[in-house]
């Protein structure tokens, strides 16, 4: 056997730990003169061995010689301090933990630990002193710049949120619907996120969202809201959300547009009955007092007096939505109102002037997204009820926080209102701790909605507004905590501190009877301005991590619903992400030498940085020449209804009765007929006239396009914009004999059989391409891949039907039979065959 070192010696080589600790050491070693001491040296020890020490002493002694024989000692200590300092081979900040580590640390010694405050106040360069020991000039003092003039110079073409600064320490930031957002933190976090969510919390800083009010009358109201949103959904006047206990989720179209001319998901949040500011009290009693020329002559069939004084009380409505709509969702409101007061006019000639107040709260509320379980620990944790809020129902609520596992047991959408104490004043925050009962009482039978519950000052503008900026700043309350007389204890509130109204909406993303996904259960945190940073400190210290828009969209993804607007298509603000994204992912691939990009003409790939949805529905593109020479891909989006006889729109086909409508036409022969009458009756449902009778059932069959969910059944993941393909009889048949196998042999997802291998070569005709993936990765909730894309109607019939002709025996189809596809990455030739399922919302 050979030997590992020369000669079979182990000690003639150093490790590299070795070398390096000799060296340290000889750095911090003082360096000692020989001993060669000259018989004529005054200062130097006496050879004597006599008892007396101070026999042999010179008389007197020479500092010149003296410091001549010390040269050498007093140069070898400077010159050991000097290696002694130089030979370490860290700075204190970089022996601190990643997470303690900041920039700011190298030239703020407060910033390190105590402990080592003393090294770190070594290593950092001396103060420079001032030029000629003389102030800074006058002139120098009037060019320097105030850091809030230079901040809002920066928010010219977009626009800071309060936690702007932290988040921009933290994260990385991009200019996206008009604001300057995070998207992801720069430390490694994607599955740390999708941890905190499952397992313990999660913040996210959702005040870039838009909000609109709409004040008037409650029926006008109604009606307006009516005109524009889904009418699959509930109404906007159920009585589920009325009372403003609730919330509710919809969707906004054009007026009188459905189902073309989507905008985008909407949340409506109705004011309290019995909440009314002091304004609205006076324009009620003002009503009541006016005579009434037709006073005690009521028509027949209408609502008697009382009804109709009640349907026509002043209310409040909150709308909340995508930023990226903002435009488009004011211009559809404009649009509802202006129809709604029109068509009241014209039907009633004595009807009282009524009017609709469209106002824009766009900087006036901050909202704060808290998700996973553990969420109303750090809600119960971070916020500190005012003494005033007696209501029994909110100290039921208050006090069922500490116990509550999730807060999808609390109903859907459930709005509590209060008012907390200035969260500075309890800084720093401790989560609440769950207690064990042997019998705990669901949390279910005990919190109901209720409008006396979900009442808040937080609607009355006059407050918001004097609650702009805090009384007093951090510096005050930092001085009334040093006068404390116990340290670290928390601030007792006085009467001299501001209190903020509150609201707390009950969050979840899911999706309603799902197998394979997880839902996800929070809160809403809806806040005045001016207080986003003393709420935002406070529920980041409770050990909960921050998300950004990329951890947002993975929740979504991870539940399994689709998200706005990158699952939407057809809609103006996914036409515009579309683009977006063609534009950057196209310049980085043409910025890559030939040898290093994909080949895409090769592979035979449209379009590999947008979806070409008009192919797979076939219509044409319509294009338009822009200034530059370029051509711009337009969609027949905005086109009138009179002009749907001729052209086919495509449009999104989504909502809660989806697959009932399927269904239905999967049922039937003449599947446009049955999709237009299902149309037209809910056209009718909300009021809408139904399409004229040379509408053509075909036009709206051929241009819908649904949402499905693909999930892989073995190896492969599908990435954003991979393409869809249909199978035939017979490639059919060998996807589901190897998925058979892969069940009863208990293979793995990761896994691939000899079978597997040569199916997935087979490359796929381009003509069977019949939808995209409009997200896709790999799941860590499922533990493999899954995909959430859109294909036309028609499509997922035919593919329905393939299932019922390989399978005549319908229940035995139902219970295992799944509906297969292709999918192909556009960067390879491989493609696999996953299982499509319509995606409910």
């Amino acid at each position: 056997m050979a030997l590992k070192r020369r000669n079979g010696e182990a000690g003639d080589e150093m490790t590299g730990r070795e070398k390096k600790k000799l060296k340290v050491s000889n750095a911090r070693t003082i360096a000692v003169q020989p001993s060669a001491m000259t018989s004529n040296a005054v200062a130097g020890p006496s050879s004597s061995k006599a008892k007396d020490s101070l026999i042999g002493l010179p008389a007197a002694l020479d500092v010149e010689h003296f410091i001549e024989a010390r040269a050498f000692e007093i140069d070898a200590m400077h010159k050991a301090m000097k290696t002694a300092s130089a030979s370490s081979s860290y700075r204190v900040w970089q022996t601190l933990p990643r997470h303690l580590r900041r920039r700011a640390a190298s030239h703020d010694v407060r910033r390190v630990p105590l402990r080592l405050r003393d090294r770190a106040r070594a290593e950092m360069d001396p103060i420079r002193k001032k030029a000629l020991g003389r102030a800074m000039p006058r002139g120098a003092k009037n060019r320097r710049i105030d850091p809030t003039a230079s901040f809002l110079k920066r928010q010219r073409n977009k626009t800071w949120l309060e936690t702007h600064l932290w988040h921009a320490k933290r994260m990385h930031m991009e200019n996206i619907w008009g604001y300057r957002l995070a998207i992801s933190p720069t430390e490694k976090s994607y599955r740390p996120s999708h941890r905190a969510s499952v397992r313990g919390s999660i913040l996210h800083d959702a005040s870039y969202y838009s909000c609109v009010e709409i004040r008037g009358p409650e029926k006008i109201i109604i009606i307006m809201l009516e005109l524009c949103c889904d009418p699959q959904a509930a109404g906007p006047g159920s009585k589920r959300c009325l009372t403003g206990s609730r919330t509710l989720e919809t969707c906004i179209y054009r007026p009188g547009s459905y189902p073309y001319d989507l905008v985008a998901p909407l949340t409506i949040i109705w004011k309290p009955h019995t909440q009314r500011t002091s304004k609205e009290r006076e324009t009620q009693t003002s009503r009541q007092s006016l005579p009434s020329k037709n006073k005690g002559k009521a028509k027949a069939g209408s609502d008697p007096p009382s009804k109709q004084l009640d349907s026509m009380v002043a209310r409040s409505v909150w709308l909340r939505f995508h930023p990226s709509a903002h435009t488009e969702v004011l211009d559809t409101l404009r649009e509802a109102a202006s129809q709604t007061l029109a068509n009241r006019k014209a039907s009633q000639d004595n009807a009282e002037e009524v009017n609709l107040e469209i106002s824009d709260l766009k900087g006036h509320l901050n909202a704060f997204e808290i998700m996973g379980p553990k969420a109303s620990q750090v809600i119960k944790g971070a916020l500190s009820p005012v003494r005033s809020e007696q209501r029994g129902e909110f100290q039921q609520f208050w006090s069922s926080l500490t116990n509550l596992q999730s807060a999808g047991s609390i109903p859907r959408g459930m709005i509590i209102g209060f008012k907390v104490n200035d969260p500075r004043l309890k800084f720093p925050p401790k989560n609440a701790k769950a207690t064990h009962c042997p019998n705990p009482i669901p949390p279910t039978t005990l919190i109901f909605p209720s409008s006396h519950l979900a009442e808040c000052e937080i609607w009355d503008d006059t407050v918001r507004n004097g609650l702009a900026k805090p009384r007093f700043k951090k510096k005050d309350l930092d001085e009334r905590r040093a006068k404390s007389e116990i340290p670290g204890m928390p601030l007792n509130s006085t009467r001299l501190d501001d209190t903020i109204p509150v609201l707390l909406i009950q969050r979840s993303v899911e999706t309603s009877k799902s197998t394979d996904s997880q839902a996800l259960h929070g809160w809403t945190l809806i806040v005045p301005a001016g207080w986003s940073m003393a709420f935002f400190s406070s529920l980041v210290f409770t050990n909960t991590r921050v998300a950004g828009q990329l951890e947002r969209q993975t929740q979504a993804y991870e539940a399994g619903t689709a998200y706005f607007p990158r699952d939407y298509p057809f809609t103006q603000p996914y036409q515009s992400y579309a683009l977006d994204r063609e534009r950057q992912e196209k310049g980085v691939w043409e910025r890559k030498p030939p040898a290093k990009r994909v080949n895409y003409d090769k592979l035979a790939i449209e379009n590999p940085w947008r979806p070409v949805w008009e192919t797979v529905l076939g219509i044409p593109e319509i294009r338009e020449e822009t200034t530059e020479g370029e051509v711009k891909f337009v969609s027949t989006q905005r086109e009138t209804l009179q002009s749907t006889s001729s052209t086919v729109r495509p449009w999104l086909f989504r909502g809660f009765d989806v697959p009932n409508i399927v269904a239905k036409m999967s049922s039937v022969f003449n599947h446009g007929a049955v999709l237009l009458s299902e149309i037209n009756r809910l056209r009718v449902k909300r009021g809408h006239s139904p399409f004229p009778s040379s509408f053509k059932a075909a036009d709206i069959l051929q241009g819908a396009l649904i949402t499905v969910k693909i999930t892989m059944c073995s190896r492969g993941s599908p990435k954003d914009l991979a393409i869809l393909h249909s199978l035939s009889d017979d490639v059919y048949g060998k996807w589901e004999k190897i998925l058979s196998i892969r069940r009863s042999a208990g293979v793995a997802h990761g896994q691939e059989i000899p079978e597997e291998t040569e199916l997935t070569d087979t490359v796929p005709c381009q003509t069977s391409a019949i939808g995209y993936v409009t997200t896709g990765h790999y799941s860590l909730t499922r533990g493999h891949g899954f995909a959430i894309g859109a294909i036309p109607v028609v499509h997922f019939l035919e593919l329905d039907q393939q299932v019922t002709r390989l399978h005549p025996n319908q229940k035995a189809r139902l219970q295992s039979a799944p509906i297969l596809v292709g999918v192909r990455n556009t960067d390879g030739h491989q493609y696999r065959g996953p299982v499509i399922e319509l995606l409910e919302s």
